[in-house]
């Protein structure tokens, strides 16, 4: 049976975002799959998102990017919807592969996006073949 994936991408800084879903979608390429592609503002928003999805799907990819600003918004942000993803995959037991990248810089955060996508691609598929 075809697996029903959701990736879920922050749109926020948008040439990380299309690297991050890049990344993602290289390693589906191998697999039958129905994936489908959802954008939001901000990371903020992808635990919505999901959660509004949980039955329609198998999976989840959580894209998207925070960078460390002077205030303390940045940790608010990360810790809110790290907790929230993986409350949703707990609850739901439907893995949620986090591609939420959490940098210093936007160089720091550019040169990691490509394989985080891949790494969160990994993440759910090896939890949907192996759980």
């Amino acid at each position: 049976m075809k697996k029903k994936f959701l990736i879920v991408a922050s749109n926020y800084y948008e040439d990380i975002t299309k690297n991050l879903i890049n990344g993602s979608l290289k390693k589906f390429n191998k697999i039958k799959k129905d994936i489908k592609i959802i954008k939001v503002p901000g990371t903020f928003e992808i635990p919505i998102v999901i959660s509004k999805n949980l039955k329609r799907f198998d999976g989840f990819i959580a894209l998207g990017c925070v960078i460390k600003g002077q205030t303390p918004h940045f940790d608010f942000i990360c810790n809110a919807t790290f907790i929230s993803l993986s409350n949703l995959s707990t609850k739901a037991k439907k893995p949620i592969g986090n591609g939420i990248i959490t940098a210093l810089n936007k160089r720091q955060a550019k040169k990691r996006s490509n394989l985080k996508g891949q790494e969160a691609a990994n993440a759910v598929l090896e939890v949907i073949n192996n759980g």
